[in-house]
């Protein structure tokens, strides 16, 4: 007696297609699982045997064999309990070949049944669809699923989600004795209150410059003594934020299906807000591990990556933000593993300007100064540092600003302008791409289901996205601009890639400004925020 059921591995965000072949054969009492199978699903054995011993099911007396196929690919996680269970039930003759035959299997099985949730099931459920598969998976996934973009049945008995409570509910679905309720692709509410912008007095530079990071999605450092509020105007970044778009909703969204982070299943089109601590290892902020998991710059996918105390972090972890930075994706090598992650973040950190803090405060000055400041700011390499867009100072905030009434002006107001800002730079992004004028990386090779996706992880969306012939496009400045950045150039020894954030810059500038031009001014105003070799806080 044989059975096949097709269930999925994980490779970064990619998905695998793998079969579970089942044999009951006469000869000696045993049950084996053979394919490289990780403790996980080895131990889904016990797991598989109790289920069915609490439906009043007993495994023949005979030797039954569990194949993974491919053999040589590591097979990881819970999710292979019910695809077993189900090649189990189909080879003993509980439910038939042609019941599972067209789905994706993949859920966790409790010792009473019941299915429990597992990660994944999103990608899954968009790679089973893309193939013309339905899905079957645990009832507390089943939302998650309802966004694979199936198409409607032909066949009404044989809808494409089956989401099960328990696997009792399943075989009775499948034996045509139960009909299980269609999940339905529900979209959170997100109803989150941020921290208002009204709330910090002072600080309006620096209120300025968030508003430009917002609006673009540049990278922010923000330097000044504790107690100025670089923590609070980090906290009011994501306010300032407009939703997620569609399809950045769904990228987010897969990524934390991985994470097992989707919490009811619903699609959110919040924008993420992670800031790991400082003590957060290198495979915790970009990924890996034992099964090369998805890292906080990953999480942060379309959304904000907040490092507060910049130099307290471990100088290999730092560094190993450049390469996502700059690409949108991080690629996770290990013996056993090679995954990508999509990792288009904005990265937002804050410091102290020396390690006592007080380097910038007349009133405190700081004992060793300026060699304590020139020690501690070099933790921070030129290279990740060139890859800010925008550094500035956060001063004290004085008390005679403290004992004025609240700002007028509220996170909303600002995020209407940045709203606007991203609108025009939306539609800017779009006319080129009916262009033909977008060009996307392409994607790696990969025998994945999502491959192909993959390619649009890189497709520009804000100005911060933007580079070559693209950016010289849409980021030409006037005659003057031009030639104040050329100045400015030689005179700072500005890099390549400074003098192209510098254009970035100018052009959110202007989106700001209602300006189809960049002008001088813009260029001026970029150029403000660009990090000098030595802080003005430094000179002897």
């Amino acid at each position: 007696m044989q059975a096949k059921v097709r269930t999925v591995a994980f490779q970064g965000v990619d998905v695998l297609p793998i079969d579970v072949q089942v044999m009951i054969a006469p000869g000696q009492l045993a049950f084996t699982v053979v394919g490289l199978a990780d403790k996980a699903v080895g131990e889904s054995r016990e797991r598989v045997r109790a289920a069915l011993r609490a439906l009043g099911l007993a495994l023949p007396p005979q030797r039954i064999t569990v194949n993974l196929s491919p053999a040589d690919l590591a097979k990881e996680g819970s999710h292979y309990d019910l695809p077993i269970a189900l090649g189990l039930l189909v080879a003993m003759g509980v439910v038939t070949r042609e019941s599972v035959a067209g789905f994706v299997a993949l859920g966790e099985l409790a010792l009473d049944g019941s299915l429990t949730r597992v990660p994944g099931v999103l990608p899954a459920a968009i790679a089973a669809a893309s193939t013309g598969r339905g899905i079957i998976c645990p009832a507390a996934c089943g939302g998650e699923a309802a966004w694979g973009g199936f198409q409607p049945a032909d066949d009404p008995d044989r809808p494409p989600v089956l989401a099960a409570p328990t696997l009792l509910a399943l075989i009775n679905q499948l034996r045509g004795q139960q009909t299980l309720p269609a999940p339905q692709a529900l979209v959170s509410e997100d109803e989150v209150s941020y921290p208002d912008l009204a709330e910090i007095k002072g600080q309006e530079t620096a209120k300025r410059v968030l508003e430009i990071a917002a609006a673009g999605g540049h990278n922010l450092l923000m330097i000044g003594p504790p107690g100025s509020g670089k923590s609070m105007l980090a906290a009011r970044l994501p306010g300032l934020l407009p939703p997620l778009e569609a399809e950045e909703a769904l990228e987010a969204t897969m990524l934390r299906s991985l994470a097992g982070e989707t919490g009811d299943g619903r699609l959110s089109r919040r924008r993420a807000f992670r800031d790991p601590h400082h003590s957060a290892t290198l495979q915790a902020l970009v990924g890996g591990g034992a099964r090369a998991k998805p890292g906080e710059v990953s999480l942060a996918h379309h959304g904000v990556l907040f490092l507060d105390e910049l130099p307290e972090f471990s100088r290999a972890t730092l560094e190993a933000l450049r390469q996502p930075i700059e690409t949108g994706r991080i690629t996770v090598a290990r013996a056993a593993a090679h995954v990508t992650y999509p990792a288009r973040f904005q990265l937002v950190a804050a410091m102290n300007p020396c390690r006592c803090g007080h380097l910038m405060e007349a009133g405190r000055g700081c004992g060793r100064a300026p060699r304590c400041g020139i020690d501690y700011q070099a933790k921070l390499s030129g290279p990740l540092l060139d890859r800010i867009d925008l550094c500035i100072d956060v001063p004290p905030v004085d008390a005679a600003d403290l004992a004025l009434p609240p700002p007028a002006e509220s996170s909303a107001d600002v995020a209407a302008r940045v709203a606007v800002a991203r609108a025009v730079q939306r539609d800017r992004l779009t006319a080129l791409d009916r262009k033909g004028k977008l060009v996307e990386i392409e994607s790696e090779p990969s025998a994945g289901l999502l491959s192909e996706r993959a390619r649009h992880w890189s497709k520009p969306r804000c100005n911060a996205d933007t580079d070559g012939a693209l950016l010289a496009a849409i980021a030409e400045p006037d005659a003057e601009g031009r030639a104040l950045l050329t100045r400015a150039a030689e005179r700072l020894g500005l890099s390549a890639r400074a003098w192209h954030r510098t254009l970035r810059v100018a052009r959110t500038l202007a989106d700001l400004d209602g300006s189809d031009a960049v002008r001088r001014l813009h260029v001026a105003e970029a150029l403000s925020y660009r990090r000098a070799e030595a802080r003005p806080a430094l000179a002897a």
